[in-house]
């Protein structure tokens, strides 16, 4: 199996299998899409299993030997010698052995090989083939992210049942539905090209696009930020942006909106994991090189003719980055930029935000004004920063009674601890100053309260 080196890391077994699973992370879909290659995208699921062995190898040995010097090598040496033990067994590949068998031999596990051009080349076309496949257009909808976290991200069923606030077992269903659907409708291993790129390209994008959403943001659980989703949809964007097929203007404006965004990770939250505001957030730990890189890839993107919601988004996160502090944000200019976006994209959220803009520029009431058009649609009745975002309108007219009811109503539907607790604070704060006020004023306080959630 993969080489045991005792002179590798000694470490505890939670240490090691917290490090495990970090280069599982990074590994996992490059290795799915190699072993893919060699068995096929209708063998899919043994493709998975493997890798997925690779792993359970490494936490039944580091922990006994070391972690070798080399952990990712182990790992690709290890998927390496199962696959070759699966080849050598099955009479499926008999045929293919002697091909199969070459290919394996210039796969080594040193990292010498895998760093040579032709191999990096074929990982890298491996990665989107893999990308591509996912999210075919025959593939539902709803089962194309999850099989893109599972296989490009090494996700397991539980955690993207977690990000998507459903069942474990539903999230098994849907991907087993997927690779049946790959298999019967035998959907190519391949880069798409002519007519089908439009599609599928759009597809992919959309994938990624949730895929760092979720990380941005998390949907439930105790932490706001989940990093390393963040990192996944970034590292996938970059790698398809850089290929003749994805080097396209949409394409490098989400990769734009991501990674401007993410240079701003570093300030979302203080030491306890409490969320920071943007007015709160110290800029200086912002990523400024990431903040070029996202310039970059904004610049690359103008070069069509076609306006995307990428690129208006993208266009956003800019204006906020070129910002060297809260008061000197240019809010006309992100209205301007959500009065376009709305153009293409009239869902609440964006309506939402946009009202967020409109109440910078002309005031709270204005605010709330460009809410009432989109408060009855049922998506957002229970969508927690509705409430929140109202609250603070109410807050600076200083209607502390409304802002306290919207902030219990956000408190109901509120996931998030680190959210939770900012909501508390705020209704604190609420409270304390209607209790200093006399009954009848308490629909017109004394002083406003914070500013919404951004």
């Amino acid at each position: 199996m993969g080489e045991l080196e005792p002179q590798g890391q000694s470490l505890q077994g939670g240490e090691i299998s917290r490090i495990t699973e970090h280069l599982f992370r990074h590994e996992s879909g490059k290795l799915i899409s190699v072993m893919t290659g060699i068995f096929g995208i209708d063998r899919l699921q043994l493709a998975e299993d493997v890798v997925q062995e690779s792993l359970v190898r490494a936490l039944q040995t580091w922990p006994y030997y070391g972690i070798p010097q080399n952990p990712a090598a182990w790992l690709t040496q290890t998927a390496k010698n199962l696959a070759l033990d699966l080849i050598r067994r099955e009479k499926l590949f008999q045929e293919k052995q002697p091909q199969i068998l070459a290919f394996m031999e210039q796969w080594s596990g040193n990292s010498s090989a895998d760093d040579s051009p032709a191999f990096d080349n074929e990982i890298k076309d491996g990665r989107l083939r893999l990308m591509f496949a996912c999210c075919h257009p025959l593939v539902p909808p709803e089962s194309q992210t999850a099989l893109a976290l599972k296989t490009l991200c090494g996700f397991s069923p539980a955690e993207i049942a977690k990000a998507y606030l459903t069942t474990e077992a539903a999230i098994a269903k849907r991907l087993t539905r997927a690779r049946q659907r790959i298999r019967d409708l035998r959907i190519p291993f391949e880069i798409p090209s002519g007519h089908e790129i439009p599609a599928r390209l759009d597809a992919v994008l959309q994938t990624l696009y949730l895929l760092f959403n979720e990380g941005y943001k998390a949907s439930s659980g105790d932490s706001l930020v989940r990093e390393e989703l963040c990192r996944e949809a970034i590292r996938l964007a970059t790698l398809l942006a850089a290929h003749p097929v994805g080097d396209r203007p949409h394409v490098h404006a989400l990769a734009s909106l991501m990674v401007l965004n993410a240079a701003r990770l570093p300030a979302r939250a203080d030491a306890d994991g409490n969320i920071l505001r943007l007015e709160e957030q110290n800029r200086a730990r912002w990523d400024r090189g990431m903040i070029r890189r996202g310039m970059f890839h904004l610049a690359k993107s103008a070069s069509g003719n076609e306006i995307s919601a990428y690129h208006l988004q993208a266009g956003i996160a800019a204006v906020h980055c070129a910002a060297t502090d809260y008061a000197s944000t240019d809010w006309r200019q992100i209205l301007s930029l959500y009065d376009r976006l709305v153009q293409i994209d009239e869902s609440p959220v964006v309506m939402l935000n946009r009202a967020v803009a409109v109440a910078q520029v002309h005031g709270p009431r204005a605010g709330i004004q460009a809410i009432e058009g989109i408060r009855q649609q049922n998506s957002l009745q229970s969508y927690h920063l509705l409430h929140a975002v109202l609250a603070e309108f109410e807050s600076k007219l200083n209607n502390f009674e409304a802002a306290a009811h919207h902030l219990r109503k956000a408190l109901e539907s509120a996931e998030l601890k680190s959210e939770r607790i900012l909501l508390s604070q705020r209704l604190e704060a609420c409270a304390d100053i209607l209790a200093r006020m006399p009954p009848l004023n308490r629909s017109a306080g004394l002083r406003p309260g914070a500013n919404p959630i951004e």
